[in-house]
């Protein structure tokens, strides 16, 4: 099984949370991929592209609760270019500052909702950071990560996608 991380960032810190991630689970799976998500589209969650892979959006927030600017592409062509992800298993990592209530963490969030509509199946909570907490998001994301990419395997395990 290999983790695929797709990168949504604005100013390198989700690349961080990513890389983190990288080094402090490389023991679980057989490899993971970090890809920004800059000229990636749909397609990127295709079938052959999916198989014995489990995604993880890594995501800050941008705006008044946007996606990042280089992840706009992607998260565009989920609605330009719908399709049924149901054979796609992925969780979500959120970048956000709880100063900005009202769009605390939509990046992901809007991922995920996005996701979801097409029947890609989420695996566990979405996580959030919270930046105004003053904690490092590569220390806990990397933290939280090892403990949901291994609800994840063992979630696949028992019931492998369709």
């Amino acid at each position: 099984m290999k983790l695929k991380i797709l990168v949504g960032t604005m100013t390198s810190t989700a690349d961080y949370v990513a890389q983190a991630i990288e080094m402090d689970c490389a023991d679980l799976v057989s490899s993971i991929d970090i890809e920004l998500m800059d000229a990636l589209d749909v397609s990127v969650f295709n079938k052959d592209q999916a198989e014995n892979a489990i995604y993880l959006i890594c995501t800050s927030t941008y705006g008044q609760g946007d996606v990042p600017d280089n992840a706009r592409a992607l998260y565009e062509s989920m609605a330009a270019q719908p399709q049924f992800l149901g054979h796609v298993r992925y969780g979500v990592l959120a970048l956000g500052d709880r100063t900005y209530l009202q769009t605390f963490c939509f990046g992901g969030k809007k991922f995920d909702e996005r996701l979801q509509d097409l029947g890609a199946q989420r695996i566990g909570e979405v996580w959030c950071h919270d930046a105004s907490t003053g904690t490092m998001p590569e220390t806990e994301g990397a933290q939280w990560c090892r403990q949901w990419l291994t609800q994840a395997l063992q979630t696949m395990q028992a019931s492998p996608a369709s």
